[in-house]
């Protein structure tokens, strides 16, 4: 046992998955979700960049929504040939799982492990180099930048939104509070407006607890906010914030 005494925030599904995860490590947490992924409806622009898929150098599929959504406009057919790339190794178990060519990093779990991959460097090396991202609305900027600064055409094929679920407005400090929690997780940017949002005015109570986030770019977005206790992750797997938890002193009991 530990004592971290964890709130996750994740969508649903990922949140159980993870506190399942955390559990048989001896660690206690919280499902407080605060991301309800929304697809968006299927208009005549995703219908075309789904077709016009084939024309693609590579495409990038960003998180485990994505994967699903695309799969399911895809409708069964796993004939395409280009290459399939994602951050995370689950994302990339939901392609390979549609028959899909993906690949992911080894070693690493953010964009910067991804844009070192010898796979995508060669598939963007071609003349003319035209690469889709699918993702939600909004993030993984930089990724993009990155990739033109090699020479690629990129493009965003947004798929879904994240809403923020319906909650009392002190549900998060009130499950703070009883639960005893002393840790906060969040697995992207707008996880993390949503917790802000969620916080309202008891943000300056909230703010010195220990924030455990996936990226710089997450770490940067709470600290400008006056989050005081910043980890970040490098990653948003299990195995990436595992080994944060370790790596960053327990809270004293």
């Amino acid at each position: 046992m530990t004592d971290w005494r964890l709130l996750l925030t994740r969508p649903a599904d990922d949140c159980a998955a993870l506190a399942e995860t955390l559990a048989a490590q001896g660690i206690f947490s919280s499902c407080l979700p605060l991301l309800e992924i929304a697809p968006l409806p299927v208009s005549a622009k995703i219908r075309r960049a789904i077709a016009q898929l084939p024309r693609c150098s590579a495409v990038i599929v960003v998180s485990k929504p994505a994967a699903r959504i695309a799969l399911d406009l895809l409708d069964g057919t796993s004939s395409l040939t280009m290459p399939w790339f994602s951050v995370g190794a689950a994302t990339a178990q939901i392609l390979l799982d549609g028959g899909l060519d993906a690949s992911f990093p080894a070693v690493g779990d953010d964009s910067e492990a991804l844009l070192q991959l010898p796979r995508l460097r060669t598939a963007v090396s071609q003349p003319g180099a035209q690469v889709l991202i699918l993702r939600g609305e909004g993030g993984r900027e930089l990724l993009a930048e990155r990739l033109r600064e090699l020479g690629a055409s990129v493009e965003y094929l947004e798929l879904y939104r994240r809403d923020l679920p319906a909650y009392a407005p002190d549900e998060l400090l009130r499950r703070i509070k009883a639960e005893r929690l002393n840790g906060l997780v969040v697995s992207s940017g707008q996880g993390f407006e949503h917790l802000r949002q969620m916080a309202g005015d008891a943000w300056p109570t909230i703010a010195p607890m220990p924030l455990f986030v996936p990226s710089p770019r997450v770490a940067e977005l709470a600290r400008a906010a006056g989050a005081q206790t910043v980890v970040d992750c490098r990653g948003a797997s299990a195995a990436a914030l595992l080994t944060a938890l370790r790596e960053h002193p327990e809270p004293v009991s």
